[in-house]
């Protein structure tokens, strides 16, 4: 949509539509915001944490069904089913738009409808994209105020004509007169739809009120229709954090890292280093929008305003700049309450109290087995609460890609870091990446491998095969000498007891060093069939606690377990079709006859 009057009959036509009992245009301001907090908590629909421990902040729970992403119920509803893809999930626009436009009809009788404006990205940014976000969901406003720019300065964008993208959003449980509210309501599993309309720039969303399913701002328009706007004008919409490295002479470089939910992308960009005179400070945690400009050079910014984090495993030994940030001025989801009114989840430093309300708010103590702790359980908070946030973390102009990380939860095969032969090289890893289902999903495969491209497969909202495409042209574009160099990171590989070989969190300064040092040519490497991999001596393993064994280990090649690894991706390569690139097959058969010649 381009204008403000085609918004004001957009908004008149859902509002005739979900028949709301009254429409609220969100400015964004502080004093909104927190009479939408005492509102929530009024209604019970929060629990106001205890303000001496944990100032301003609040939790909230969610239905059993409603605790994380739903990638069976998300779709990609292109006008063509073959530019879906294999890796989404695909209805006819007209048939899916009929079957939810029924859904809608009095879907927010007796509630609010909120008009959130937003912009993804710094305001002035060149590819930062406003949005519109109608939701009958105060739990999904609060939210967005912390993780978007919301408010009257993006309606007077709009008001000027700036371009806007539009999603609607109910909970799918209109209010029954008489009928008291449940502190979570949505609808029944068979009934919730994440649908987009990728020709139309399109998002609508019904039944659920939880994370990337309800903010629309975050996975649906900044990931899956970004990806899309992005593919067509020429960048890339990617879900990576962005981290700003500086070693003991001051000197600056940036960082992406693409890594699946719940494998520590928030802890990475976050890091504090164990090496001396190293620093780590964050720009981004999830999604960086990435472009060429006229140097040929790549540049980035996070389209972000805040923090959607795993709270379970994040502790002061983990991630004390996470901690840091959730002191004050945070929502805490599906975590358990302490009886003095403070947050507890596993991996928390705290020892377990003897009693706690569980997510679900049942009584909990010592003796029960289950977790407190939803293992999806989520903090959102805003960037600036950050200790170790980066002075570029909002500049429009983005900055300058060093390098780009990607990785996974592999136990064995992929070493602890290998470097592409080349962009192509690096596109290829990127393609083959593979991780441990997590709970950041619903899913009956927790725990087993999947193919991952660039930790993107839940968020491509178009084919894979073209999306892994316009890496590779994106390169060729680009000025050679500054492209970044990509490199394949291994934080979880496991001993034959099964026990983690790396110790992981600060200690993953080391492999940053490295990369540091090999972006500027200073750090040696040994060159493998799969990629240069660090010589013995160029890694900084001062004062380690890890044994000889399992530092070789951590850096050796199994042929076997590599060959096995060629006949997975050349099946996964067949389930892509014939838009799987001609140069990442030949890079696969390459790769298979480095193997074949390859003495150690």
């Amino acid at each position: 949509m381009q204008s403000f009057s085609e918004l004001e009959k957009w908004v008149d036509e859902v509002k005739n539509l979900c028949q709301p009992d009254s429409i609220h245009f969100v400015t964004g301001d502080k004093a909104e915001e927190k009479s939408f907090f005492e509102e929530l908590v009024r209604d019970q629909k929060a629990i106001q944490l205890n303000p001496l421990l944990r100032p301003n902040s609040y939790a909230f729970f969610s239905d059993p069904s409603d605790v994380a992403r739903v990638e069976k119920r998300t779709f990609i509803a292109s006008n063509k089913k073959e530019d879906a893809g294999p890796t989404n999930n695909w209805i006819e626009p007209q048939k899916l738009k009929k079957i939810m436009t029924k859904l809608y009809k009095g879907s927010m009788k007796g509630r609010t409808m909120y008009v959130i404006p937003y912009v993804m990205g710094p305001i002035d940014a060149p590819i930062s994209k406003i949005g519109i976000e109608i939701t009958d969901s105060l739990y999904v406003v609060v939210n967005m105020i912390k993780m978007t720019r919301t408010g009257t300065q993006v309606l007077d964008k709009i008001k000027n004509e700036t371009p806007f993208y539009i999603g609607l959003h109910s909970i799918g449980a209109p209010k029954k007169n008489g009928v008291i509210d449940s502190m979570w309501p949505c609808a029944k599993m068979q009934k919730k739809y994440i649908a987009h309309f990728p020709d139309e720039k399109l998002i609508w969303s019904y039944g659920s009120g939880y994370g990337g399913n309800a903010l629309l701002g975050k996975k649906c328009l900044a990931l899956r229709i970004a990806s899309k706007i992005a593919y067509d004008e020429g960048w890339m919409a990617e879900h990576m954090l962005i981290l700003k490295l500086t070693n003991p002479d001051l000197e600056s470089k940036y960082i992406l890292g693409a890594f699946p939910s719940a494998c520590g992308k928030t802890n990475l960009s976050m890091l504090i280093p164990t090496i001396p005179g190293w620093k780590v400070e964050t720009i981004g945690d999830d999604i960086a929008w990435i472009w060429m400009k006229e140097d040929g050079k790549l540049y980035a910014i996070n389209p972000e305003k805040g923090f959607f984090g795993v709270a379970k495993g994040t502790s002061y030994r983990s991630n004390p700049n996470a901690m840091k940030a959730i002191e004050k001025n945070t929502i805490f989801t599906n975590v358990a309450l302490t009886d003095d009114l403070d947050v507890w989840w596993e991996g928390i430093d705290k020892e377990k109290p003897k009693h706690l309300k569980d997510w679900q708010l049942h009584n909990y103590d010592i003796s029960c087995t289950y977790p407190a702790a939803h293992p999806n359980s989520r903090f959102t908070v805003e960037a600036t609460e950050s200790p170790v946030l980066a002075n570029e973390w909002e500049d429009p102009n983005g900055v300058l890609i060093s390098a780009i990380l990607i990785g996974g939860r592999r136990p064995s095969t992929i070493p602890l870091v290998h470097e592409a032969l080349s962009w192509k090289h690096g596109v290829f890893m990127g393609s083959m990446m593979g991780s441990e289902i997590t709970a950041a999903t619903i899913s009956d495969q927790i725990g087993m491998v999947r193919r991952d491209p660039f930790a993107m497969l839940p968020f491509i909202g178009y084919h894979v095969g073209d999306y892994l495409q316009h890496w590779i042209d994106m390169g060729q574009k680009a000025n050679q000498e500054f492209l970044p160099k990509i490199y394949y990171v291994n934080w979880f590989r496991k001993n034959d007891d099964g026990q983690f070989m790396w110790p992981g969190f600060g200690e993953n300064s080391r492999v940053l060093k490295w990369i540091f040092e090999r972006v500027d040519q200073k750090a040696s490497a040994k060159l493998t069939p799969i990629g240069y991999v660090p010589d013995r001596d160029s890694i900084d393993l001062s004062n380690l606690d890890v044994s000889e064994k399992d530092i070789e280990a951590l850096t050796e090649i199994d042929v076997n377990l590599w060959f096995d690894e060629v006949k997975s991706i050349r099946a996964y390569y067949k389930t892509i079709g014939n838009k799987c690139p001609i140069d990442l097959v030949n890079e696969l058969n390459q790769l298979e006859f480095r193997l074949k010649n390859y003495v150690q």
